[in-house]
């Protein structure tokens, strides 16, 4: 099961083109919103999510989370303890983690992206304390994986695709996603 976090302001490509990639490859996605089930994105667009954070139980069936960015949801985002405690709880048990555009900067508030290869929308890179940034549109590094912006979302979304399926799934799963 992955989690994609969404609070008021997200930006509305980066959370749509990674979870629509990750349910064609068969995952379980569900979405959750922070604050409530109804969330504005940064360009007004009203998302019914499935689930709130209060309500989103971290077990073991959770492979990963996803933060999309966007102002100002990623500041709404880093205010909630659901959202970091989520964000905890993949840290501790080596769980992906997947944050594009502003996003990656609560993992560097964090200090979670100390010597790592990151990326973030461009004014962001002091946020990532401590990362090595890189010039590419994502960046893995351990189990996280960072991304530039809304124009990286389906490479972001690719990257997070290969990483929730196995190995021997990858390709196969790739080439339907672009073929569908």
């Amino acid at each position: 099961m992955i989690y994609v976090f969404l609070a008021d302001g997200f930006e509305e490509t980066e959370a749509i083109a990674p979870i629509d990639l990750l349910r064609r490859s068969g995952r379980k996605v569900v979405t959750v919103g922070v604050g409530d089930n109804i969330i504005t994105g940064s360009h007004g667009i009203p998302v019914v999510t499935d689930t709130i954070a209060q309500e989103a139980e971290l077990t073991p069936e959770l492979e990963m989370i996803v933060l999309p960015g966007g102002m100002p949801g990623t500041l709404n985002l880093e205010k909630s303890e659901y959202v970091q405690a989520a964000i905890d709880y993949c840290t501790a048990n080596g769980k992906y983690i997947g944050a594009i555009c502003a996003a990656p900067s609560i993992l560097g508030h964090k200090g979670l992206l100390k010597s790592r290869k990151a990326v973030c929308y461009e004014g962001f890179e002091a946020q990532l304390e401590g990362a090595e940034i890189i010039s590419a549109p994502v960046a893995e590094d351990g189990i996280f994986i960072t991304a530039r912006g809304a124009g990286a979302a389906i490479e972001f979304g690719l990257k997070l695709v290969e990483k929730a399926v196995s190995p021997s799934e990858s390709a196969r799963q790739k080439a339907a996603i672009l073929c569908d």
